[in-house]
């Protein structure tokens, strides 16, 4: 390769003030952009930085760019923007990337908003990351028609309302984030027939109501109801012969006997704080490889079976005793 080919490549790396990504290797060795991807991209970054100027008609090889189009096709399949000083609104110019894949606004506070609808264009989607943004308003019911979608990231924004249960057509998905809304209602009782080993993220809302029954349906790998006004039952979520890693229902209002419990040995992370479970601590839980437990400020009684864990993990319960508590076990 020629110093001035090196040297080319080499400034393909260099910051400019937004990135684009595709899932194939060096845009050295790509062909001029499609004309429609051309016309997408120019409205799209004109729309974000009123400043910008295409330096060429190949897309495919801006500089400030890193790997925009598939080798084969020349087509863009990833876009990601993150940590940047712009702002407006996700441009609904997004929709007119029908081949892409893999979508990313991350760490931009200034984006304001809602979700395009022109975002159903794109049936190709895998990837959808809007994180950290200052998006408002509903969680749009028409991301069900994404039906492609494996990975849905939408955590740290200002959405409000319910969550919509068209999120469970959305048959491929593997990973769920909505926390840290605004979120209110009850959880979609069309969520317990996601498929077993999704993460399910919905921590710090103000959901309400109950855990659905049928989420006893589903193994899920994470799951994180954490800091919301949930009540009732959520046994359901621990299955014997499951293979959940980490269950995190703190902060809630729960109220349901934990002696009647039986863990999977998989479960790694264990946090139930803050709630009103009764009983007692299980037996069978010291049999389980447990990383990180957190039982405290509820109404649990009896001899504490896991020692490897200081105090504060079991503190402001009705009676619980043995160490690492000072009360004796009488």
């Amino acid at each position: 390769m020629s110093t001035t080919t090196t040297h080319l490549c080499l400034s393909l790396s260099l910051a400019f003030s937004l990135i684009l990504l595709s899932s194939l290797p060096s845009p050295c060795l790509s062909k001029s952009c499609h004309p429609d991807d051309y016309k997408a991209l120019k409205e799209i970054l004109t729309s974000l930085n009123p400043h910008f100027v295409p330096p060429n008609k190949d897309c495919c090889n801006w500089y400030g760019f890193e790997d925009t189009c598939d080798l084969k096709t020349n087509r863009v399949t990833k876009f990601s923007i993150f940590a940047q000083t712009i702002s407006g609104q996700i441009p609904s110019a997004i929709g007119d990337l029908s081949y892409l894949e893999f979508l990313q606004f991350h760490k931009l506070t200034n984006l304001t908003g809602s979700i395009p609808k022109s975002i159903t264009k794109l049936k190709n989607l895998k990837f959808l990351a809007l994180s950290w943004l200052n998006l408002s308003g509903p969680i749009p019911e028409f991301l069900g028609e994404l039906s492609n979608l494996e990975y849905i990231r939408l955590a740290f924004n200002q959405f409000s309302g319910s969550i919509p249960s068209s999120l469970s057509k959305l048959s491929k998905l593997e990973y769920l984030r909505l926390d840290r809304n605004q979120l209110t209602g009850s959880i979609p009782e069309s969520f317990g027939y996601f498929k077993d080993g999704i993460y399910l993220y919905l921590s710090h809302n103000q959901l309400t109501g109950t855990i659905p029954k049928s989420f006893g349906n589903v193994d899920f790998w994470n799951i994180d109801l954490s800091r919301n006004k949930l009540v009732g039952d959520a046994s359901m979520l621990f299955k014997p012969n499951g293979t959940t890693n980490s269950i995190d229902i703190s902060r809630n209002l729960f109220e349901f006997d934990l002696s009647l419990v039986r863990f999977p040995i998989s479960l790694g992370q264990l946090d139930i704080n803050h709630n009103r479970i009764s009983g007692s601590i299980p037996k069978q839980l010291a049999d389980v490889k447990v990383q990180n437990f957190n039982a405290s400020y509820n109404r649990l009684c009896g001899e504490i079976p896991l020692m490897r864990f200081d105090e504060s993990a079991y503190i402001h319960n009705k009676c619980l005793c043995g160490p690492p508590l000072l009360a004796k076990c009488k």
